[in-house]
């Protein structure tokens, strides 16, 4: 009989960052050997069928984390989007405005205080 944990599959997988987004990559999945004390499957069909088992639970295994990875970055685009749309349609605008004000007073500013020289120098002269 089995012990508890002895025949448990090690799953593993780390996080990456891509495009400043955290998110799961690389998985692994590990499924322990047979016992060397196990009995011999039958068949060499069972010994075939175990090796694909494998490879079809470590392929699932990094599906699932490259979907994952997926749903995640896909989000932090949309999330990118509403940003972009909202700088374009709102924020942009009104500091154009402002920078649109702010330069014409800076003009009639420049240009009162190059009237004041004048009338300054005429007095003088």
């Amino acid at each position: 009989m089995a012990q508890p944990g002895e025949h448990d599959t090690v799953q593993t997988w780390r996080e990456e960052s891509t495009v400043g987004v955290r998110h799961p990559a690389l998985a692994s999945c590990r499924i322990p050997d047979r016992s060397p004390d196990a009995a011999t499957p039958g068949n060499t069909a069972l010994l075939h069928a175990e090796a694909a088992y494998r490879q079809a639970l470590s392929a699932g295994a990094e599906y699932a984390v490259a979907q994952q990875a997926a749903r995640i970055v896909g989000a932090e685009a949309g999330h990118t989007r509403r940003r972009v749309r909202a700088l374009r349609r709102h924020w942009i605008p009104r500091l154009e405005e402002t920078l649109a004000r702010l330069d014409l007073a800076l003009e009639e500013s420049e240009h009162e205080d190059a009237v004041r020289r004048r009338w300054a120098a005429a007095r003088r002269g």
